[in-house]
C-alpha cells in the first residue's frame, strides 16, 4: 500500500514510534484511520523555520481540537511537475524562468523525479517523469515563447500527470505570470482538481507590467482592453489560491534578486516539512469535505498546510 506524503490522506497504520525527530512507519495495517498532514512553516519573507516539536503546533478536524497522534520531518524524494509558461506573455521573462528551473534543480534530491509540462495555446506534455536533471533541462532549454495562454487547462493536466508519479511526496510547481486567455477549464474545476489530486501547488508569479505590479517588462501589444485586463489579474489570485489551498507556498517575482531568493526558498520548504498525523475524532461520512487547520503557538510564523480533505 502506497502513502502519500506530499498531501492529506486516510491511511492504515499499525504502531508508529519515534526516533531522532523521525516518524518511523514500520508497518501500514490497522483498524485506526490516521490522516497525515505535511505542514510548512515559514517567516513573514518565506524563509522556512526548522527545529520545531510536536508540541508546537495544534491541530482542528472541522473546527473540533485533536490530539497529535505522530510528529516527524519529512525529508523523502518528491516527484515535481513543473508547470513552465511559455506563452506570448512570457516573452521577455521566459529566460529568467528558465535560470530559476536550474537554480531549482540544484536544491533537488538526487531520488527526485521531474516532469514537465509547458503552458501555451494549448497545454503539452514535454516528457513523462524523468530522475535525469540534464534530460529535463535540455527539454526545457529547447522551449520557445509563443501563442496564448491556456494555464488552467494545462494545470488541470499536470494534476491528472501526477497520478504517474513513482515517489510518495508529490507537488506542483508553476512559473507563469498567472495570465490566462484560451483555457476551456473553469477555475472551479482546477480547485476541485487540486483539493482531490493530493497535490501540494507552489506557484512563482511574475509581476508583467499589469496595472498595480511593477518592474518586469510587459510586451505592449499584449495589453489588450480594460475588461481583458480584468479578467486576466483574475489569474494571480487563482494561483495564491491554489497554493494556500494545497499547503505549497506562492511567490510575486518582480526582479532577479527576488527570484532567486524565492527558488531556494520553494526548494527548501519542499524539502523540509513537518509532517503531522492525527485520528479524527469524529471521522463522519465517507466522501465528505472536511476542513483542517494546524496553528503554531511560535510567535511570527506563518504555517503553510492543506485547508481540508475528503473522507475515505
Amino acid at each position: 500500500m502506497t502513502a502519500s506524503f506530499a498531501a492529506l490522506a486516510l491511511l492504515l497504520l499499525s504502531g508508529m514510534s519515534e526516533m531522532g525527530g523521525q516518524t518511523i512507519v514500520p508497518v501500514f495495517q490497522s483498524t485506526s484511520k490516521m490522516v497525515l498532514v505535511p505542514v510548512s512553516v515559514t517567516d513573514r519573507y518565506g524563509k522556512t523555520i526548522e527545529g520545531l516539536r510536536r508540541e508546537d503546533f495544534a491541530v482542528f478536524d472541522n473546527k473540533a481540537p485533536q490530539q497529535i497522534a505522530s510528529f516527524g520531518v519529512d525529508e523523502a524524494p518528491c516527484s515535481v511537475g513543473i508547470v513552465l509558461d511559455i506563452s506570448g506573455s512570457m516573452r521577455n521573462t521566459l529566460p529568467a524562468a528558465k535560470g530559476l528551473l536550474e537554480a531549482f534543480f540544484g536544491t533537488s534530491n538526487p531520488a527526485d523525479e521531474f516532469l514537465l509540462l509547458t503552458v501555451s495555446t494549448q497545454p503539452a506534455a514535454v516528457l513523462r517523469f524523468s530522475g535525469d536533471i540534464t534530460e529535463v533541462e535540455g527539454d526545457i532549454g529547447a522551449t520557445a515563447s509563443g501563442g496564448m495562454t491556456a494555464l488552467l487547462d494545462t494545470t488541470y493536466l499536470a494534476l491528472q500527470r501526477m497520478k504517474e508519479a513513482h515517489q510518495p511526496r508529490r507537488a506542483l510547481l508553476i512559473l507563469s505570470d498567472g495570465i490566462d486567455n484560451n483555457s476551456r477549464r473553469s477555475q472551479g474545476e482546477l480547485i476541485g482538481m487540486a483539493l482531490e489530486a493530493d497535490v501540494q501547488v507552489y506557484t512563482m508569479i511574475f509581476n508583467t507590467g499589469l496595472p498595480g505590479t511593477n518592474t518586469v517588462p510587459y510586451h505592449p501589444g499584449l495589453a489588450g482592453k480594460p475588461w481583458d485586463v480584468a479578467r486576466e489579474r483574475q489569474g494571480p489570485d487563482l494561483l495564491e489560491k491554489l497554493s494556500a489551498k494545497t499547503g505549497g507556498l506562492s511567490f510575486h517575482v518582480r526582479n532577479d534578486a527576488e527570484a532567486k531568493d524565492a527558488v531556494v526558498k520553494t526548494g527548501r520548504a519542499l524539502r523540509s516539512e513537518y509532517l503531522i498525523g492525527f485520528q479524527p475524532s469524529d471521522a463522519g461520512g465517507t466522501g465528505k469535505w472536511r476542513q483542517i487547520q494546524v496553528k503554531s503557538n511560535v510567535p511570527k510564523v506563518y504555517v503553510h498546510a492543506r485547508n481540508g480533505y475528503y473522507a475515505r
